[in-house]
């Protein structure tokens, strides 16, 4: 059952899940570095895609700031089509 939820996923987001495997590679083989929160400096962070076309882009967020930045993203979203 799990495998078919991830091949679904893949299936239903490519280019997020491609987007996710460049970086991936890049991250674990030391070509992209691990950089503090772009907005409190917290060095505990995570990777964030603006744009999913641009694998090796992306913004350095602490876990609540890219919580954050998909609240606001789908908020956008949500006023967009009202």
């Amino acid at each position: 059952m799990r495998r078919e939820s991830v091949n679904k996923y893949r299936e239903n987001n490519r280019e997020k899940y491609i987007a996710h495997s460049r970086f991936g590679y890049a991250y674990r083989t030391g070509k992209i570095k691990k950089k503090p929160c772009e907005i409190c400096g917290d060095p505990n962070t995570e990777a964030h895609h603006p744009d999913y076309g641009k694998p090796l882009e992306v913004v350095w967020l602490c876990d609540y700031h890219h919580k954050e930045e998909h609240k606001r993203i789908k908020r956008d979203r949500n006023d967009k089509n009202n």
